[in-house]
């Protein structure tokens, strides 16, 4: 079974692993030539994976799925089956914590990626990953001001955002992966050069005092903010 880009994920997982130092090449390598084919043979898609700029032990990636009973038979599937068997010794040889993971959905319908668009349509630039925390789930003043004005306001100064996603409350029914629990966060994707061209677009941004001042009053929190680099055979490019 071929899960190519042109299968919408209803459930995705943004994986972030901490590893032993200086061995993210080698995980890296490992999974782009063992796991990419062997996860989407068993029902996934695999939809992205990233160096960490911040951080050079840091490996993130994603992964979607049609549903959470599709996710439950795709990673039983795959965590039971021949490829990760065979490989599973090496790649967690590498890796000091894989437990850091959020369980996410579509923040609203069409939110989540373009599934016709294609690797070639990026920039050469880096993707941006911001997790906006909540202290409750995302109510829908807040979720519709993102979607109808914030997103609005990305797309005007250049820096669309590309995918957004909320917190995916069920439970987690495949309990030998963790992830991360009572917690609630709105992330989404955008594209830009360099985070020197992203610290520009939120100039830009926070030249607007009255959409700052709305969003602030809506999401208080300081949000976390990756920049990812795309690995050589990451669908999903910066």
């Amino acid at each position: 079974m071929n899960m190519g880009p042109d299968i919408p994920e209803d459930v995705i997982e943004l994986r972030q692993y901490t590893l032993k130092p200086g061995r993210r090449d080698e995980l890296i390598d490992l999974f782009e030539r063992e796991f990419i084919e062997g996860q989407q043979a068993a029902g996934m898609r695999i939809i992205g994976q990233f160096h960490d700029a911040d951080d050079a032990d840091r490996f993130v990636w994603l992964r979607g799925f049609t549903g959470m009973a599709a996710r439950r038979q795709a990673l039983a599937d795959f965590y039971g089956g021949p490829v990760w068997q065979a490989h599973r010794s090496a790649a967690n040889d590498t890796m000091l914590d894989s437990d850091d993971v959020l369980l996410l959905r579509p923040a609203y319908p069409g939110s989540n990626f373009n599934p016709s668009s294609t690797p070639e349509e990026g920039t050469g630039g880096s993707l941006f990953a911001t997790l906006q925390p909540f202290d409750a789930p995302v109510g829908d003043e807040a979720l519709a001001f993102f979607a109808q004005v914030l997103v609005a306001a990305w797309a005007r100064i250049g820096a669309p955002v590309l995918a957004s996603f909320s917190t995916e409350y069920s439970a987690n029914d495949f309990p030998a992966l963790p992830v991360r629990e009572g917690e609630h966060v709105l992330l989404w994707f955008s594209r830009h050069a360099d985070a020197a061209a992203y610290r520009r677009h939120q100039a830009q941004l926070a030249e607007w005092p009255r959409l700052s001042a709305a969003w602030a009053r809506l999401a208080p929190r300081p949000a976390q903010v990756l920049e990812l680099r795309a690995t050589p055979r990451s669908w999903l490019r910066g």
